[in-house]
């Protein structure tokens, strides 16, 4: 099985562009598409963004959708990309392969569960639970705009490292023979209840951005989509995926280590996978969202991994904004045409340098440019770094090897009295702070990895269906009861999709691979697969998978933990 990875195809809407042309012309011009809001009705209007410049009716128009209903911007940007990606590698028929659309998106379709869940309270009626906030379902509308239907679909919800993840589960897809064909990318709307979420963490600068500068104050959020097609030992490449890290810093939910473990872990498996030395990467992508934890953070896992021959840097927020879930796939389509085009994109609003931190590029044109690096870092220490090359990678594959996996143990819970057992493995102190869900999956995880005679698991997975839904209504509601004003942080800390594999991992101190999968029913199979595979690739010897949801209702829940294992 030949394991060259190419990228054939790739589309992008955001802030600067609604094609990879318009966004080329931006980044050369250093046009950033930052400025007051248009599209979205929040009292924070004030704070600047980096939306699309189309309205939803105009992006219908755009994919010919001649519908009425409702459409989340989520899915609608979605489909634009995934066409335009489908296009440049010119697939027209898809029937008799295998092919999977992997999304990355934490947001999901929220702006259409904020309308009808205001609207509701507005009029004072009973609230219905909204479940079309839902990842998976934004990715099978994405699959169905863009003429997809029918084909295998995917969500990966790691908070911000999202699409970047969905690229790597891609490229290991096509690597051990599961697909023919990869669209892999992510899509993330703008909504009420992210910019008050980021908000609340007092981390949304009422400026344009800054990253790296000496005067960095936070980030703007941005919106858009981005999708490239990955195929195995393709006759033609915009760029090949040479090799990829996806690692944990297991040190806060949403605060990175001084140190930047987790991005330094995921930049050296990066470049060990591709065969390249430090010196072979000419131009890094950073994450570089402008808040003075995340630059610092990511500086020295730069700085630790480039030691004398940092590279080219810069970080392309200050452009589009922070897109959040699809921002990974945004600037790998970013790195993509930096490649083709021979230049290095400008770290604009940079303005000072300050110790510790890297001094960012300016931007070069008539550059050459062999190896590109993008980072993506998300909530919970979520960190996964890829290179692109230009020519094809020398580094040698990975054996896939059929050999049993086995389950060294299984745990559930599903009552609430269950979880006084809880005390066995975390402090009542601490425990207080945790909700049913969190503690039930803490629980069933601890129980089975002792059972397994494991504290420390090389990797976790886990799956959900609805995600921390509890706490996400909580948030909504209080957004709803205090106008946007005076809000609870730690509602929003812990509403990820990754919250828990997140908490896991900084509680048994994993540094190891670190995914989540939301995608409705079919998640737990997914996790499943996944974790086979890292045990059969030689990624991982053991694996947590965690597998938990609550009823819509709220009335019950259910958490199961099983380590998996080649031994």
């Amino acid at each position: 099985m030949g394991s060259t990875i190419s990228i054939t195809g790739m589309g992008i809407i955001c802030a600067i562009g609604n094609d990879a042309k318009a966004v080329y012309e931006s980044l050369r011009n250093g046009q950033s598409g930052v400025r007051s809001m248009k599209y979205l009705s929040s009292k924070h209007s004030d704070l600047p963004v980096g939306e699309v410049q189309l309205s939803n009716d105009e992006m219908k128009a755009l994919l010919g959708i001649d519908d009425a209903r409702p459409m989340s911007r989520t899915s609608l940007m979605g489909a634009i990309a995934v066409r335009q990606a489908l296009a440049q590698a010119g697939i027209k028929e898809v029937h008799g392969k295998k092919v999977v659309l992997i999304s990355g998106t934490t947001v999901g379709r929220m702006d259409l569960t904020e309308q009808k869940f205001y609207a509701q309270k507005a009029d004072g009626k009973l609230i219905e639970v909204p479940k079309c906030n839902e990842c998976g379902e934004s990715t099978h509308e994405i699959a169905s705009l863009a003429g997809l239907g029918g084909i295998a679909t995917c969500t990966v919800s790691t908070a911000c490292s999202s699409a970047l993840n969905s690229i790597i589960l891609g490229a290991e897809m096509l690597k051990t023979g599961e697909a023919d064909i990869v669209i892999a990318g992510g899509s993330e709307a703008l909504s009420r209840y992210h910019l008050n979420g980021f908000n609340t963490l007092m981390i949304l600068d009422a400026r344009p951005c800054r990253p790296f500068d000496a005067d960095r104050a936070g980030l703007n959020l941005g919106e858009g989509a981005a999708f490239v097609v990955l195929e195995r030992d393709a006759e033609r490449s915009l760029g090949y995926v040479a090799g990829y890290g996806n690692r944990c810093d297991a040190f806060h939910q949403t605060a990175s280590s001084e140190n930047g473990e987790g991005a330094y872990l995921a930049m050296e498996d990066a470049l060990s996978m591709a065969g390249l030395r430090p010196e072979d990467i000419q131009y890094v992508n950073a994450h570089g969202t402008g808040t003075p934890n995340n630059d610092a953070s990511e500086s020295q896992a730069i700085m630790r991994v480039f030691g004398n021959s940092v590279p080219e840097v810069s970080s392309t927020k200050g452009f589009t904004g922070h897109t959040t879930s699809a921002a990974g796939s945004i600037e790998t389509v970013i790195c993509l045409l930096a490649l083709q085009h021979g230049f290095t994109p400008a770290n604009i609003g940079w303005e000072s340098q300050t110790d510790g931190l890297i001094v960012p590029t300016r931007g070069h044109t008539d550059v050459s440019l062999e190896n590109v690096m993008c980072n993506s870092f998300g909530f919970g220490g979520n960190d996964s770094s890829l290179v692109i090359s230009r020519h094809e990678p020398e580094a040698g594959s990975r054996a896939f090897r059929e050999m049993p996996v086995k389950v060294l143990a299984e745990e559930s819970v599903v009552s609430v009295e269950e979880l006084k057992a809880l005390k066995e493995f975390v402090p009542p102190m601490e425990s207080r702070r945790m909700g049913n869900l969190m503690k039930a999956v803490h629980l069933s995880a601890f129980r089975a990895l002792k059972a397994a005679g494991i504290s420390c698991p090389d990797a976790i997975v886990t799956a959900t269906a609805h995600g921390m839904y509890e706490t996400s209504m909580q948030f909504l509601e209080d957004i709803a009861n205090n106008g946007e004003e005076m809000l609870k942080p730690t509602l929003f800390m812990l509403s990820t999709h990754n919250t828990i594999g997140s908490a896991l991992a900084i509680r048994t101190g994993c540094h190891g691979y670190n995914m989540t999968y939301s995608h409705g029913e079919e998640s737990e199979a997914w996790a499943m697969r996944d974790a086979e595979r890292l045990i059969r690739t030689g990624k991982a010897g053991n694996v947590l998978v965690c597998a938990f949801d609550e009823d819509i209702s709220g009335s019950s829940l259910h958490a199961k933990a099983v380590i998996m294992s080649g031994n």
